[in-house]
């Protein structure tokens, strides 16, 4: 080991980066000179304290650390990086989780790895930060490929600056944490629930390092932070009546050549049987009973939910994965009215299905992605909806129309445990989330709240 007894020390100095100011602790050991920088005064004046103990005691210091020989075993000792347990942690949790699920985990360490570094000089843009956290840094080693040219001074920059994983047990350090979880990436507040989603990530983060023994305990616990408040309820001004649904829908059978009415009997679903999207886009003809007369029956398996290529098992844009909120085989059954039986009838006659049985995709076989259905529901409100109304949140998105029939279902008298098992929810969540009124229902209640009055 090169070592030298020739250290130079200088004081502490602040620095100003933004509005948050951080530590600088400089000095010398032999020819090379030092620097580390601190999120907090009170860790760079320990560790300055650490480096002035060391020269009286006579210790040597090494030429390629700068740290004495004490504090150099420390260093190694004292675990992981930031980011390189955040990486550890999506490589355990990748085979056990949803591409979705993936995707949420990998954009609240965006923000979280390029808070959490050091004050070193040529920082890259953040932009180029996010893009190899996002690109490289975590997806395993089988999704990884080569690191682009363009990205490996960044890869290399946030690989030297990220904190120490026991840094966040500095109240400061995770309150750094907490703020770049509350904003988004061009500096604005983050939406409530955008937020929690984060927060929850950093909150299992934490909890590993503690079960894993790198952390001696969850430093989220010892700050006092409370995340905005989310509603977790439906809007009753997005909830459209059965007559805005029909002229919905036949608004969509005239949007493009074939669109349209590829995605019309899909929307109907949506609203007549409360399927989610993604489950919309699992359903098949083999689960579906549709009598010529009457109710019939869809019995759903499998969902189909749309992420970006990267996150998915299958390297597509959908993944075939189990219901949401139930067992990975479970399945479940919804009476479906006559007015569904006879859309699902008429589509499947008029556009066949899948070699796979799917009902619903384009006519290349491909499944609808978010971004052309949503485009087909926007042209369809144009069409069928008032100037008021399309300007107002009424329908805003296809999935009001899953809000709309659960607050049809309840409205209508059907007890809540019948409707939380077609919507597939627990009861709870459905009378805290889905028990809204249509559109209308305010005026027929006070139209009865009147009558009693004049009693």
């Amino acid at each position: 080991m090169n070592t030298s007894y020739d250290v130079k020390i200088w004081d502490l100095r602040r620095k100003v980066s933004g509005k948050t100011p951080s530590y600088v602790v400089r000095w010398k050991a032999g020819p090379r000179e030092k620097s580390k920088t601190f999120k907090t005064k009170a860790l760079a004046e320990n560790f300055l304290s650490d480096l002035r103990q060391a020269v009286k005691k006579g210790e040597p210091f090494d030429f390629a650390t700068g740290l004495p020989q004490s504090m150099t075993a420390a260093e190694v000792a004292s675990g992981p990086t930031f980011l390189d347990f955040a990486r550890s942690y999506m490589a355990a949790r990748w085979v056990h989780s949803a591409a979705r699920t993936r995707e949420t985990m990998t954009y609240a360490l965006l923000s979280l790895v390029p808070a959490l570094v050091k004050d070193l000089p040529n920082k890259p843009d953040d932009e180029d930060l996010r893009a190899v956290l996002r690109e490289y840094a975590f997806l395993p080693d089988k999704r990884r490929g080569e690191l682009r040219s363009e990205h490996k001074a960044a890869f290399g920059w946030v690989e030297e600056a990220s904190l120490p994983l026991v840094d966040l047990l500095e109240p400061a350090v995770i309150r750094s944490a907490l703020d770049a979880i509350a904003l988004r990436f061009d500096g604005d507040p983050a939406a409530a629930n955008t937020v929690r989603r984060k927060r929850a990530v950093l909150h299992h983060i934490m909890e590993s390092a503690v079960e894993l023994k790198k952390l001696s305990a969850n430093p989220l616990h010892a700050v006092k932070w409370k995340p905005p408040k989310a509603t977790g309820t439906v809007d009753p001004r997005t909830v459209v009546n059965p007559d805005q649904v029909r002229a919905l829908l036949d608004a969509v059978k005239q949007v493009g050549w074939t669109r349209g009415s590829r995605m019309m009997a899909m929307f109907a679903c949506m609203y007549y049987a409360a399927l989610r999207p993604e489950e919309a886009s699992g359903l098949c003809r083999q689960n579906c009973d549709l009598p010529v007369q009457g109710w019939g029956l869809v019995t759903l398996e499998r969902a189909r939910p749309q992420a970006n290529k990267r996150w998915t098992n299958s390297g597509e844009t959908h993944d075939e994965r189990g219901l949401k909120h139930r067992a990975k085989d479970d399945t479940r059954e919804i009476p479906i009215p006559p007015v569904l039986v006879t859309i699902l009838r008429e589509h499947i006659e008029k556009h066949g299905t899948e070699k796979d049985g799917r009902i619903f995709r384009t006519s290349k076989g491909r499944p609808f992605s978010s971004s052309a259905y949503s485009a087909v529901w926007q042209e369809a409100r144009r069409l069928a909806f008032t100037v008021e109304q399309i300007t107002s949140p009424l329908a805003a998105r296809p999935y009001d129309l899953r809000h709309a029939a659960v607050s049809l279902w309840l409205n209508a008298g059907v007890p809540p445990t019948e409707v939380a098992q077609r919507a597939g929810h627990g009861v709870d969540v459905l009378l805290r989330v889905y028990a809204k009124c249509i559109e209308g229902q305010r005026a027929r209640v006070n139209e009865q709240i009147t009558k009693a009055l004049e009693m």
